[in-house]
Formats: structure tokens, C-alpha cells, sequence
């Protein structure tokens, strides 16, 4: 299979491409990268001003192509995770590219310290996205623990009181967190399907996890509130006067592109009345109502 290291340079046209020479193979396109010159000090800055102040795309892609070493040797550091080493580098050149499109030689840092974050952002985000079917970690202190925690463990036994009040205190996050990251970790993805071996299919979770609106009672319960919801609402307004059926739909059914509910003292208002016989009237209607509503329960 063929190997090539191309992108479209951060803030360029289509087509301008930061690209290495097909190869065959992920060791071959080490070794070319390996070869690539090293850029100096003054011709990094020289480079990094000209992108920044002329949008030059000759100079970004020089820039992306002297690091790409950098990249490689991020990405080994990640290989227990058994995700494609090709894949790791492909993502950590993405992180590369944003981080030369950022950079600033004005700040007084080398681009690749600035550059190490953004790689090891995207790697980071590419290991979460595939390295289980479900994501594992999605809050800050599940993504601290989640590449921090197995370097952490000395054996395969789950880890002590003392162990995981030493590690919370280091990372900064909660023990329950710690717990929790170790138990996920400690788990693995299970078939939704079974497999067919020998005519026989394994039992797997499909089997027991049909969903629930399929059975027969709650679908049947299902219909009788929608027709609690439709018709029988409907009935139960129309048993009402004219005067209560204002009073419940004003106080109750309107929403707020209508002006939301009405007070009290503003039906009391309206009708002439106390504000305390346009809540009786209230309660007296929602009663009736009640009853009407009992034939569809």
C-alpha cells in the first residue's frame, strides 16, 4: 500500500498541498521524513513572518515539512493504544498544520514547542474517537485519567485506597473520577450481535434489548394517551361554559407566542368578578374536567 503525507496547507487554496513522494510502506515514509533538512532559528522566523504577513504557502509548507520528524516521534509514543501508526501521524500532521497556522515567532518560542500541543491534541482526539466503539472519556478529568492512568498502574489488579488518593491528588480530579476511568478501562466493547458458529448463534445483548415501545401493553398505553392527549381533552373543554372554558384555556393551554398564562386578578378583570371566584371557577372546572377525562384513562 502506498503512503503519502499530503494536506492542504492551513489557510490555503485547494490544491496547495504539503506532500511527500509516494512510498511503500509506513517505514519508507519514516525514512523519507527522517532525510528532510532541519530548518535554523532565523530561517524559522523568516518563514513564520512570511505566512503570517503575505499568506505565502511556500513558506507554511516548509514550515509543516521540517517537522514532520516531530510528528513521527509523537505519534510512537502513542502505539499502545493499537490504533494504525499511519493513522496517529496523519492526525498529528492535521495538529502540525494548525499549529503553523497559528504560530507566532514574534512570542520567542521555536515552533516545536509551540507545535507539541496542537499534535498531541489531535492524536489525543483521534485515540478517543476510535479507540472503543463508545467514547470513554468526554469530561476534562476522564480525558486527564484516561491517558494518564495506565502509566500510572504498576500491575493489572485493580488499584488501592492509597493508590488512588495518590493519583487524584497528582491529577487534580475527584476519586470517584479515578474509579470510575479505572473500571471503563478495565471493561471492553461487546457485540450487539452474536455470532454464527457451527449453525448455533451466540446469545448476545440483541436478543434482550428489543426496544421497549414494541410491546404489546405499552403500545396499547401508548394510544390511550394519545387520545387522552387529542379527543379527550378536547370533550373534557367542550363539557365546560363558555366563562370556565376561558378561565382553563387562558390560565392553562396557552404558550408563550400567546403571552403566556393569564393571573388571576387579570380573568377577575376581565369578567368583573374577585379574583378568588375566578380561581373557584378554576377549580370547579379542572373537577369537572377530571371527570370527563376518566372514559380515557
Amino acid at each position: 500500500m502506498s503512503f503519502v503525507s499530503t494536506a492542504l496547507v492551513p489557510g490555503g487554496a485547494a490544491g496547495a498541498a504539503v506532500a511527500l513522494p509516494p512510498v511503500g510502506n509506513i517505514d519508507a515514509y519514516i525514512s523519507a521524513v527522517n532525510r528532510l533538512p532541519m530548518l535554523t532559528a532565523e530561517r524559522e522566523s523568516e518563514l513564520a513572518r512570511r505566512f503570517r504577513e503575505h499568506t505565502d504557502l511556500e513558506a507554511a509548507r516548509e514550515l509543516v515539512m521540517s517537522h514532520l520528524r516531530l510528528v513521527v516521534s509523537v505519534a510512537r509514543q502513542y502505539l499502545g493504544y493499537g490504533l494504525p501508526h499511519a493513522d496517529l501521524i496523519q492526525e498529528g500532521n492535521i495538529g502540525l498544520m494548525k499549529a503553523v497556522k497559528r504560530f507566532d515567532p514574534e512570542r520567542g518560542v521555536r515552533l516545536v514547542s509551540f507545535a507539541l500541543h496542537w499534535i498531541k491534541a489531535e492524536i489525543h482526539e483521534y485515540i478517543l474517537r476510535n479507540w472503543r466503539l463508545v467514547r470513554v472519556a468526554t469530561t476534562k478529568a476522564q480525558r486527564k485519567l484516561f491517558f494518564n492512568l495506565r502509566s500510572h498502574k504498576s500491575s493489572n489488579r485493580a488499584m488501592t485506597d492509597a493508590e488512588i488518593d495518590a493519583l487524584a491528588r497528582e491529577l487534580n480530579v475527584r476519586n470517584i473520577d479515578v474509579v470510575e476511568m479505572e473500571t471503563r478501562l478495565a471493561g471492553g466493547d461487546v457485540a450487539l450481535e452474536g455470532q454464527t458458529e457451527d449453525g448455533e448463534e451466540d446469545y448476545a445483548p440483541i436478543a434482550y434489548l428489543a426496544a421497549p415501545d414494541t410491546e404489546p401493553l405499552q403500545r396499547l398505553q401508548a394510544r390511550n394517551y394519545d387520545r387522552l392527549q387529542g379527543e379527550g381533552l378536547t370533550q373534557a373543554l367542550e363539557s365546560l361554559d363558555a366563562r370556565s372554558r376561558r378561565i382553563i384555556e387562558t390560565r392553562w393551554l396557552r404558550d408563550e407566542a400567546e403571552g403566556g398564562a393569564m393571573t388571576l386578578h387579570e380573568l377577575a378583570d376581565e369578567f368583573g368578578v374577585s379574583a378568588e371566584r375566578i380561581r373557584q371557577i378554576e377549580v370547579k372546572a379542572l373537577q369537572k374536567m377530571k371527570g370527563a377525562l376518566a372514559a380515557y384513562a
